[in-house]
């Protein structure tokens, strides 16, 4: 038996009160089959392998009080290496094999050759790391099957925006990879932008794997911009802050969650220190929800998260996937039943990211809203708060408006 996370766990067994005697009595029970897919290898993995581990942690907890009516939670995982033709691949596999519902995707490019999969199956998908905003937008939403808990780009970049114009920085140069991340970032940008009648002060595209973006950082510099917007999940962005700090051009970085990564974060050293980027988590104790995960995290595993926003985001889709599925009283897991569990989670879930009550409708399946959203800053090789109203703020989880 684990050692349940005391605040999270301890209060979904409370809500369970049969559960552990069903499964005294039913020693032999056919688990519920969840999918589970994202990079766990390759470059990716950085926030493939803390999304992967936000689930194990969550379902663990949950199979420790009696899983869903004395049947555990079993994860069928698939590997999709960062590369859509094989997410498309390990989709169809999943699908195929009887999975309830699928928690994954962290690459929008990855996401957006799979889902077609899971919507014509009519198997629901929950996303918990994609930020680009037509993986929920690609089908109408009463008809569709694509969920998701992670702030989509549509909200980080005009949360973002604001910022900047706000402190000042009103001459943006943007730094977008060629991925459907960087396409669908880029445009997210510029309508932010424009929203706010202003137009980007220069746009430079490029391919993963750049190692040099000297001769763009110049043509941005000439062009007047007072900051650095980028869009690339990669070591791309270590690639702007050295570049740029090689020309001591000194402008701010700044961007979506990516910039808390890894890749960005140790490739960069010191280069990444001030950089701002938008987060839904903060991986600081700030209240008894957030201490309890983070120390169960560090039990677990023994090894820092890599990218918190990932694992802490994870976590709670597996806690709301569950939550949905106890309004299934039946066990018939059928695509279009948890469909309607999902729009309709009948109790308020206290997470590690958010209070959700109501996350999803026939009409909305973004979970995560603008006003969930805060401003983090490296600092000294690790991610905290831009702001210190926004660190008092966080001893509050917020709600979904």
């Amino acid at each position: 038996m684990i050692r349940l996370t005391s605040v999270l766990a301890l209060a979904f067994a409370a809500l369970l009160p049969s559960t552990q005697a069903l499964a005294q009595t039913k020693p032999t029970v056919q688990p519920v089959r969840i999918g589970m897919i994202g990079p766990f290898t390759g470059p990716s993995s950085d926030f493939g392998t803390p999304m992967l581990r936000g689930v194990q942690l969550a379902v663990e907890e949950i199979n420790a009080v009696g899983g869903y009516l004395g049947r555990p939670l079993e994860l069928v995982i698939k590997d999709d290496q960062g590369k859509p033709d094989v997410g498309l691949e390990r989709s169809k596999e999943l699908v195929s094999e009887g999975v309830i519902a699928t928690i994954g995707f962290c690459n929008t490019g990855v996401a957006l050759k799979s889902i077609e999969v899971f919507q014509d199956a009519k198997s629901p998908l929950i996303v918990p790391c994609s930020t680009g905003s037509p993986v929920t937008a690609k089908y109408p939403s009463p008809e569709s099957y694509i969920f998701r808990t992670s702030a989509r780009d549509a909200i980080q970049a005009p949360f973002v925006v604001d910022d900047l114009v706000k402190r000042g920085w009103t001459r943006v140069a943007i730094f977008a990879d060629a991925t459907g991340y960087g396409e669908a970032g880029l445009k997210d940008v510029e309508k932010a932008l424009a929203d706010r009648g202003l137009k980007p002060a220069y746009v430079a595209r490029f391919p993963l794997g750049v190692k040099d973006l000297s001769e763009q950082l110049k043509a941005a510099r000439q062009a007047g911009a007072n900051a650095i917007f980028s869009y690339t999940v990669g070591p791309e962005n270590a690639t702007i802050a050295l570049g740029r700090r090689a020309l001591q051009w000194d402008v701010p970085q700044v961007g979506g969650w990516p910039l808390s990564f890894p890749f960005f974060i140790n490739g960069a050293k010191q280069a990444a220190d001030d950089a701002l980027m938008a987060q839904t988590f903060i991986a600081e104790p700030s209240n008894e929800r957030r201490a309890a995960f983070l120390s169960a995290y560090a039990r677990k595993y023994k090894e820092p998260m890599g990218v918190p926003m990932a694992a802490a985001q994870a976590y709670d889709t597996a806690y709301l996937l569950t939550f949905a599925l106890f309004s299934i009283r039946n066990g018939q897991f059928g695509g279009p039943a948890v469909k309607a569990a999902l729009e309709n989670i009948p109790r308020v879930y206290y997470g590690v990211v958010a209070t959700y009550e109501k996350p999803f409708s026939i009409d909305d399946k973004d979970a995560v809203t603008q006003n969930m959203l805060v401003m983090g800053k490296v600092k000294a090789g690790r991610v905290t708060f831009a702001y210190p109203e926004d660190a008092r703020r966080n001893l509050f989880v917020q709600r979904k408006k």
